[in-house]
């Protein structure tokens, strides 16, 4: 059971009368102005430590706002769930700060370590005896000096060129370095400590807009046009909560499923009718969740709230329905024909179709360009690419399994590695991917896996790349299925030889990260297995 938000059609206001406009502005307005009411009080209380009222907040609001019971609890839910939201959303923020943090403590690590190398062999040159640490990347090859790149190699013909040419730039520019990131740790750490002790609070119409009526130049010239835009994203839209024990599920909104009329009452006490509302993706769903709720004869113990959304988008409304749907009963969970293994990536997936015995069938690569594209063009271009995969998964039968992985932090945990790396990373919308997948996967009775994503990359790598001849991806994405399935992945007796006897009956993860990390180097056309070491059972490999 989950709960799902439907769209209505567009309502365009010409088409209605002004008395409903006018009523409807009033139920947005007043509505709103309680939340951020209630909102405001609640982050008052919070930074103070102290309730400075005798009623509760539900009665304060219906009297000052003259609102009913139901329009003051909603309003008073939405404006606790901001808060919880804003909480929730500190940790985030803390947790991103803490690993931007650690970034910046290893990169001053390692530049520190190179400045203090670089001054030992300013010592020895200062001494008229040039010495050179064995892993450095400064080198003498006879009467000259070396220092090799990714491109290019430059070569100087005696000390003095070395010393005052490429050294002494070098160390200064190592100094100005640390210097910039030693300021910038002291920035994160007091950003962090400010965190930690401050009480989130929200501007409603968004900092940008408000900030905007000084900055931009056509609200300079024109506030009225400022205004009337401000007012439009403060109290734009309003979401009325559900009872299970009312006939429609809300006591408020009433929808007539075999006329598609919606009814309700606005605060001013108007009656509201709004014909020919119909939900284009999930009308059925709808008239299928309201008449279950009319004919449900004990409602205190087994009726379902329907909650109801109105958004004013200018020259249209937009009506919101959110109802409990229940899972798709036809949904197939079975493994015994085998799954769908998904890496996702930052410009394509990699998918692998295994069989119940844990072998590899097929496997392909499916591109996506998302180069320059919007966060809309993204999801459009991603979601056609999820229908093909999740097609696939229903004509083989099989349940689709992908990792379970959180990117929030790793996005800004790697500012200074490779550019290129970063920004893919930064363009690397999983959570998209994901839904995306997940979304059209539940609407075609499939089940969506998910497991653990540890080393999946370096044991496709190591044992699966060369001998079945896919790319990397491809031999994740079978790692993947076969986690699903329950199949273990232990080193090949090649690898296995590389372990330390104390490490021998250690878990395979645990193997796996050491035979990782010391083969961290090698490059994937480098990697060169005879064997796969045989096709595991649930339990051996």
């Amino acid at each position: 059971m989950s709960t799902k938000t439907f769209f209505s059609n567009r309502i365009y206001k010409h088409t209605l009368s002004t008395a409903f406009v006018d009523a409807t502005c009033d139920a947005l307005d007043r509505f709103n102005r309680a939340k951020q009411f209630v909102f405001d009080k609640l982050v008052k209380e919070n930074r103070s430590g102290q309730r400075r009222r005798e009623k509760s907040l539900h009665l304060i609001v219906k009297e000052k706002f003259q609102l009913d019971d139901y329009y003051a609890n909603s309003a008073v839910q939405a404006a606790n769930a901001q808060v919880k939201g804003l909480g929730e959303l500190k940790k985030l923020y803390t947790e991103n700060k803490k690993e931007q943090i650690r970034s910046i403590k290893k990169k001053l690590k390692n530049d520190r370590s190179r400045l203090t190398t670089l001054k030992k062999i300013k010592a020895s040159f200062i001494k008229d005896q040039p010495t050179f640490p064995k892993r450095t990347k400064e080198q003498q090859y006879g009467n000259y000096f070396v220092v090799p790149y990714k491109e290019k190699t430059d070569i100087y013909y005696h000390a003095y060129q070395f010393e005052h040419t490429y050294l002494d730039p070098a160390i200064q520019q190592l100094k100005t370095r640390i210097g910039f990131l030693t300021s910038k740790l002291n920035k994160k750490q007091a950003e962090l400590e400010q965190l930690k002790t401050c009480i989130p609070s929200a501007v409603f119409g968004t900092k940008k807009l408000f900030k905007s009526q000084n900055t931009q130049e056509s609200f300079i010239n024109n506030h009225t046009e400022w205004l009337n835009k401000w007012h439009q994203s403060r109290y734009n839209k309003m979401t009325l909560s559900g009872r299970k024990d009312a006939a429609n599920g809300n006591f408020v909104f009433t929808y007539d499923t075999d006329n598609q009329t919606l009814h309700f009452k606005t605060p001013s006490g108007l009656p509201i009718c709004i014909e020919n509302l119909s939900f284009p993706y999930g009308q059925e769903k709808i008239t299928v969740a309201v008449q279950t709720q009319l004919s449900c004869k004990n409602k205190k113990q087994h009726g379902k709230p329907i909650a109801w959304s109105i958004e004013d988008h200018g020259t249209y409304y937009i009506v919101k329905c959110m109802v409990d749907v229940a899972a798709n009963a036809q949904t197939n969970y079975s493994k015994s024909d085998g799954v769908i293994g998904v890496d996702c990536n930052a410009d394509h997936f990699a998918v692998a179709n295994v069989n119940g015995k844990g072998q590899l069938l097929a496997s392909h690569t499916v591109p996506f360009g998302t180069q320059g594209k919007n966060s809309g063009q993204i999801s459009k271009i991603i979601e056609a690419e999820a229908i093909g995969i999740v097609d696939l998964a229903v004509k083989a039968n099989k349940p689709i399994t992908l990792e379970k992985l959180d990117t929030t932090t790793s996005k800004v945990s790697h500012s200074y590695g490779n550019k290129k790396a970063n920004q893919k990373m930064s363009m690397f919308a999983y959570r998209k991917m994901i839904t995306a997948i997940t979304s059209r996967a539940e609407k075609m009775g499939v089940a969506i896996l998910e497991v653990n994503p540890a080393y999946t990359s370096q044991i496709g790598k190591m044992k699966y790349m060369k001998p079945f001849g896919i790319s990397i991806h491809e031999a994740a994405s079978y790692v993947i299925a076969r986690r699903a399935m329950g199949f273990k992945e232990k080193l090949p007796p090649i690898l296995r030889a590389l372990l330390p006897e104390k490490m021998i009956g250690a878990h395979e993860w645990v193997q796996w990260r050491y035979v990782s990390k010391h083969l961290k180097g090698i490059h994937t056309d480098k990697v060169k297995l005879h064997s796969v070491g045989g096709l595991s059972s649930p339990t051996e490999c």
